[in-house]
């Protein structure tokens, strides 16, 4: 695609410079740039990317996006841009020609539930019949393909974004789904994405070490819900916006225009709701109740966030018009999310469980989930990371010494932190809660040690729930990451 086409696609740009290049490539990152490319700098938290220019000069770049002006001579043609990030995504999806308009896309954002919701409307759809392709933080699906989006990615990059996108196209997708994390919709990942269905999880405490406050999250939240007027509209498409009923987030994602918005709950009145539920170690059965019929599911998933999580899907099932028989064949379908409430049999006499719990909400469903699989002690090991949000760390503590019976605190991705530090901090919360150290909880740094150590307090019929990682495959000390899996590390104490 030739620079000037480019170029028009992003509003109020102010293009400089001779020559009408073809570009090869749209590149955020210097390291990556190409002969042929188009080098989009942009202002960053730690580093400003007008400074690798003569970088991306060097290495054969053939336009340049900017958000500042360049003083002198430039070599090749340029733009200036109000919003870099803004630009990055709305001229990759151009260089892709546009590949959400060609699909059904589907955008799910909350602080817990994503991936496991993604997971079940993915499930709907094929039980449908329909060719489906997902971007998540656990990884990427296409056709019978399937990439690691990387150790701790939220959202992958613009231009990644788009390609995955594209890769649909080519495989014959009809639906797109995409996990919309706070962090790659307040840094603009998902500009230049179509969407035509929005789904809200819940809104918890999380992320405030990025956002500053919680209407400043929620706010990130939102974006993908004002998308939805502002997308390209698609033949016989309504923009459709999937909201929970029973949280605080509702009356502020009302606000936000959609041809069709369908509540879901379980506590206040909803479009979709649930009644009956049975909960087992083993699944969940519940009564679906929309506002046409009544309908039995079964869910291979336990705990009652998973129901919130099905009604989510359910819900979205309903807007793109799929049957009650269809969903309630790819909810059986089911088999689980890795890392989420993800059951680790090496023959032991008690339960052992990874999940991603990393929030103080997640935590709290997880450990009265895991109570109603087990009559004997629940054991929970969990941390929290270095470099986030800091206010949380008390609460889980506080959490997990009224929900557990005997807590382990160890490592989570401390980053340049103290361990001692943030442990100390979740210490505090669990001393505050009465929790005494050396009889119910107990700290100890190394992930591995004090995952053993759970494994050998657990006795006949107890449970061991190990939080915070779920899919995750590394684990930062310091600036470096280190290979990890608690799935491996929970094995491997059991097996000894």
């Amino acid at each position: 695609m030739r620079w000037l086409d480019l170029i028009q696609q992003v509003p109020d740009s102010q293009p400089h410079g001779a020559g009408n290049p073809l570009i090869s490539r749209v590149m955020g990152d210097s390291r990556q740039v190409g002969h042929g490319d188009l080098f989009v700098a942009m202002r960053g938290q730690i580093s400003d990317g007008h400074r690798y220019i003569p970088q991306a000069l060097s290495q054969g770049a053939a336009a340049l996006v900017v958000e500042r002006d360049i003083p002198g001579d430039l070599p090749v043609p340029w733009a200036i841009v109000p919003d870099g990030r803004t630009a990055l995504g709305l001229l990759s999806a151009a260089r892709w020609n546009h590949p959400s308009r060609k699909m059904t896309v589907i955008g799910v954002t909350g602080t817990d539930g994503k991936t496991t919701t993604l997971t079940l409307i993915e499930a709907l759809l094929h039980a449908a019949g329909l060719r489906t392709g997902l971007v998540s933080t656990v990884g990427a699906r296409i056709g019978r393909r399937k990439q690691d989006t990387g150790f701790h990615v939220t959202t992958p990059d613009a231009p990644a974004v788009q390609a995955f996108l594209a890769e649909m196209v080519t495989h014959g997708t009809t639906h797109a789904l995409l996990e919309a994390t706070s962090h790659g919709l307040a840094q603009q990942r998902l500009a230049g994405v179509d969407f035509d269905v929005a789904v809200i999880t819940n809104v918890a405490h999380e992320h405030l070490d990025y956002h500053g406050t919680p209407d400043a999250y929620l706010e990130a939240k939102a974006r993908l819900f004002r998308s939805l007027a502002r997308s390209y509209r698609k033949p016989n498409r309504p923009k459709i916006a999937v909201l929970n009923a029973d949280d605080p987030a509702l009356a502020r994602l009302r606000r936000e225009r959609a041809d069709r918005q369908i509540t879901y709950g379980l506590d206040r009145p909803a479009d979709i709701s649930a009644t009956a539920i049975e909960l087992s170690p083993g699944g969940t059965r519940f009564t679906v109740i929309t506002p046409a019929e009544q309908w039995p599911a079964y869910l291979p998933l336990p705990g009652r966030f998973n129901v919130y999580n099905a009604l989510a899907a359910i819900a979205t099932g309903l807007g793109l018009g799929l049957p009650s028989t269809v969903m309630r064949k790819g909810l059986a379908q089911v088999r689980g999310v890795p890392g989420r409430m993800e059951r680790i049999d090496e023959g032991q006499p008690f339960t052992a469980i990874v999940d991603f719990a990393h929030t103080p909400q997640a935590l709290t469903q997880a450990l009265r989930a895991t109570r109603g699989m087990t009559e004997g002690h629940v054991i929970v090991v969990f941390g929290c990371a270095g470099l986030r949000d800091v206010q949380k760390r008390p609460l889980m503590g506080q959490i997990a010494a009224r929900l557990a019976d005997r807590v382990i605190v160890t490592a989570e991705d401390p980053r340049t932190e103290s361990l001692d530090d943030i442990m100390e901090q979740i210490a505090a919360g669990l001393r505050s809660a009465g929790a005494q150290e050396g009889k119910t909880f107990w700290r100890i740094g190394d992930r591995a040690a004090a995952i053993r150590f759970a494994t050998r307090l657990a006795g006949d019929g107890d449970l061991v729930l190990v939080t915070g990682k779920g899919h995750e495959r590394s684990m930062c000390f310091g600036t470096t990451e280190t290979p990890w899996s608690d799935q491996d590390a929970l094995r491997a104490a059991l097996r000894e």
